[in-house]
């Protein structure tokens, strides 16, 4: 049961407290082999209110007025609250074998004995804090989870197969709210789409302020590339040490984009649209600015770390040589400074194909069990004509050689 709190919500005081970055999250899955999911029972509702609060969030019903004395659904500061209490409860074993988001603990391991201890620790810890969990909900000794959407195995992440089938009877949008709905469903697993933001610009446009809103085949092919970017996705790795990065940046009028690869396997795409300002830059100072984006958005894969950086603008190589340079560029320079990286020039028409990278080690043979002919029935006998025909060249060339024997 979900109340509604809106005007309650307008006038308290927001919690900020951080919710994690789900790519972060991910990352600590480095080199796991078996999982175990635990989602709490009605979570929220495992958190006492505090007694001068609980007259707050009283409601009304046609029986009567009741009020909450555990934390109910609907309340803006519900979230950040449960996250700071899971937070706390889990500490010590945070970034070691433990994930958490809110009401989902996901307890990851290398080994099956590793496994065992750690699901032990967890099990215990929730009796002793008194927080229950739903048996029906939870998944134990697993080599593939479902988590937050993802799905994650040794091969690396996938996207979730319910999120693609959606995708896949999604309707062309009929008004703006409808385009942000699909955009942000899409925006989530942008991760896994290579040009993200450059597909989603005319959809995007469509959604300011002021907007005429009208239906075109600019749109429709965008929409359509969409859904079939995100439903055809790649495998996308987990990084494996800190060590062999590579990243390919490219910039156009449409925007920035950038993948991160480690040993040939493609990490995670990212993508922006162009600012404003950002429109009236040369290409040499948007070039470089795919590639500060890229330092930016990927530092905590990059800093510290050797890397490589290919870009199809040839000058880029040279641009420590340089001696004449504007402020922004100067700026820049400063930022690369800070990294251990190489800038190399890589050809636009020899272009990596990610997707294929990506995909390669989840490709195997197959062998042919059973083969089906359809026979037409003419093709008896035009099989039968031709071999007439063939006994026909070969008799008129015994014939030949005969009286070319007798000339001799």
């Amino acid at each position: 049961m979900c109340i509604d709190y809106r005007e309650l919500n307008k006038v308290t005081v927001k919690n900020r407290y951080p919710l994690p970055r789900i790519d972060d999250l991910f990352d600590q899955l480095q080199g796991a082999s078996f999982y175990s999911k635990i989602d709490l029972r009605s979570g929220y509702h495992q958190l006492r209110v505090r007694e001068e609060d609980i007259t707050k969030i009283a409601f009304r019903t046609r029986y009567g007025h009741y009020e909450f004395a555990v934390m109910p659904f609907g309340l803006t500061n519900a979230p950040a609250v449960f996250m700071d209490l899971m937070n706390r409860v889990c500490k010590p074993y945070l970034h070691q074998f433990v994930i958490v988001f809110i009401d989902d603990i996901l307890i990851y391991s290398k080994s099956k004995e590793d496994h065992t201890d750690h699901l032990q620790l967890i099990l215990e810890l929730l009796k002793k804090e008194q927080l229950y969990a739903k048996f029906s909900k939870c998944d134990f000794w697993i080599r593939e989870v479902q988590f937050l959407g993802h799905v994650v195995n040794e091969s690396g992440i996938h996207v979730d197969p319910s999120k693609i089938e959606s995708i896949k009877n999604w309707a062309p949008p009929k008004t703006p709210t409808e385009i942000r709905q699909f955009l942000g469903l899409t925006g989530y697993y942008r991760r896994f789409i290579e040009g993200f933001s450059k597909i989603a610009q005319p959809l995007t446009a469509l959604t300011h302020k002021g907007t005429v809103y009208q239906w075109g085949d600019q749109l429709e092919a965008a929409f359509q590339l969409l859904k079939q970017k995100l439903c055809s996705a790649p495998i996308l790795s987990l990084p494996e040490g800190t060590e062999d990065f590579v990243v390919y940046c490219d910039a156009s009028v449409q925007g920035l984009g950038c993948v991160l690869m480690q040993r040939g396997k493609v990490i995670v795409y990212a993508s922006r649209q162009l600012k404003i300002l950002e429109k009236n830059y040369s290409t040499h100072d948007l070039e470089l600015g795919a590639v500060i984006f890229a330092l930016k958005i990927w530092r905590h894969y990059l800093y510290g770390t050797k890397c490589t950086i290919f870009t199809d603008y040839k000058s880029l190589q040279h641009i420590f040589d340089q001696k004449e340079l504007n402020m922004r560029q100067r700026r820049w320079v400063e930022l690369l400074n800070d990294y251990d990286c190489t800038i190399k020039y890589h050809p636009g028409k020899t272009k990596v194909v990610a997707d294929a990278l990506s995909r390669k080690e989840t490709l195997k043979r197959r062998r042919v069990r059973a083969i089906q002919l359809t026979i037409h029935t003419s093709l008896p006998d035009q099989i039968r004509d031709a071999q007439l025909e063939a006994l026909k060249e070969e008799h008129l060339k015994s014939e030949s050689l005969r009286g070319m024997e007798k000339l001799f």
